[in-house]
């Protein structure tokens, strides 16, 4: 199994960032504050405003290092591509199979029932663990009764519109009870926002699932796959369609419930939030910190891979997925595995 290396998160404004020898050197105002070897790293997250020489960025895809950069309220603005590795027929296979709309609808069926029914588990779970800290407990049983029916309905979509539309339905039904998921009288969760994010809870989700969707299009690309051309997100110019269906069905065990951990042993507290003009909420310089220093430690936690049956580290499921996805496009698998939580 392959070894899970370190994301470099750079939170730090106007740093330079230069190629020595096989190393990183990062200096502040003409002063070196850090350097590391190129190998430690398998990505790196930019924040802000960061100078990176041109010997630096070869450096990076020479060792297929993913690059990604950020605004500071975490929005995704550009990544540095790597050439993509493995077997031209890989890819072409990919291509075909995503051109193919019934093939393309079986994949994503797939990867929408395992959203479904992992965000349900998650409902289960806070159910079974915290049932004397939920408000409405009838409201959170009704709509874990609504998403297996979600889950039924994927079965029989006969098109992608209407996949749309039931997955649409199971995350407004998810999210509608989500605030009935936080313990802390600090926050509070009105409802999913994404361009602003209009409090903390969602500035959190929409965070996170930023970094998931650049460890996913790392994966894929480490894989020998396309991440641009998906099967349930169709082709967009300067998307990673793949990428973003990759993480459908690991985001609500791999960000959801880190979020809520984060806000219910009060890892975080609503000071560590700025409204900007625009009404969004974003985290301050030490929240992100904080909370990426929070996101290394929960990837390096193990748990037994349900399709695998293996212990492996949860930074590592983006790649072993995409790895399975490469051996279903490859022929080697029926169908491909979506990750299902038991």
């Amino acid at each position: 199994m392959r070894k899970l290396l370190n994301t470099l998160y750079v939170t730090k404004e106007k740093l330079f960032f230069s190629k020595d020898g096989e190393t990183i050197r990062i200096e502040e105002e003409g002063v070196k504050i850090a350097q590391y070897p190129v190998h430690n790293f398998e990505s790196i997250v930019f924040f802000n405003t960061t100078t990176i020489t041109p010997q630096l960025l070869k450096m990076f895809s020479e060792h297929q290092i993913s690059a990604s950069f950020l605004s500071h309220t975490g929005e995704f603005l550009v990544a540095i591509q790597n050439p993509i590795h493995g077997n031209v027929r890989l890819r072409r296979a990919q291509y075909n199979l995503s051109a193919s709309a019934q093939d393309s609808l079986g994949v994503a069926k797939n990867l929408i029932l395992a959203k479904i029914l992992n965000a349900r588990q998650n409902l289960l779970r806070f159910k079974r663990d915290h049932s004397d800290k939920i408000t409405s407990f009838s409201e959170l049983q009704n709509t874990i009764i609504q998403m297996k029916s979600s889950a039924d309905s994927v079965c029989k979509a006969s098109n992608d519109q209407m996949l749309l539309g039931i997955e649409g339905d199971a995350a407004k039904a998810y999210f509608s009870v989500f605030n009935h998921l936080i313990f802390s009288p600090d926050f509070s969760f009105g409802g999913r926002s994404k361009r602003p994010p209009k409090d903390e809870v969602n500035a959190l989700l929409s965070f996170f699932y930023v970094l998931l969707s650049h460890d996913c299009k790392a994966a894929l690309e480490t894989v020998g796959l396309d991440p641009q051309v998906g099967f349930y997100h169709k082709d967009r110019p300067g998307r990673y369609s793949l990428a973003l269906d990759l993480m459908e069905e690991m985001r609500s065990y791999l960000v959801d419930r880190f979020v809520l951990t984060l806000i219910n042993n009060r890892v975080l507290t609503p000071k560590e939030f700025i409204r900007m003009e625009d009404s969004a909420i974003i985290l301050t310089e030490e929240a992100k910190k904080t909370a990426l220093a929070a996101w290394q430690q929960r990837k390096q936690e193990l748990f037994t891979h349900p399709f695998l049956d293996e212990k492996i580290e949860l930074g590592l499921l983006p790649y072993t997925q995409a790895l399975l996805m490469a051996r279903f496009i490859r022929g080697d698998l029926d169908q491909y595995p979506p990750f299902f939580l038991r």
